[in-house]
């Protein structure tokens, strides 16, 4: 298991979504990624667009105005 991170702050929905959509076609299964940003959509966004993709979502958290959520690259 490898851990990636994508830069996402300071980007606006849909381009978090889109940017870890691209970074995760890239990873193996069972990687890691690693998402930062400051979009407060990303903490609905993103773990929507995992059930519909079927990765697992590690975590997700906001802390202070930064938000990060942590995605296992599953197979599908």
């Amino acid at each position: 298991m490898t851990q990636h991170e994508l830069d996402a702050r300071g980007l606006l929905c849909p381009m978090p979504v889109i940017k870890t959509q691209n970074v995760i076609q890239q990873l193996a299964q069972g990687d890691r990624l690693r998402v930062l940003a400051t979009d407060p959509g990303v903490l609905h966004d993103i773990p929507a667009w995992c059930r519909v993709n079927g990765h697992k979502l590690i975590s997700s958290k906001e802390q202070e105005q930064e938000i990060e959520v942590i995605i296992e690259v599953c197979d599908i």
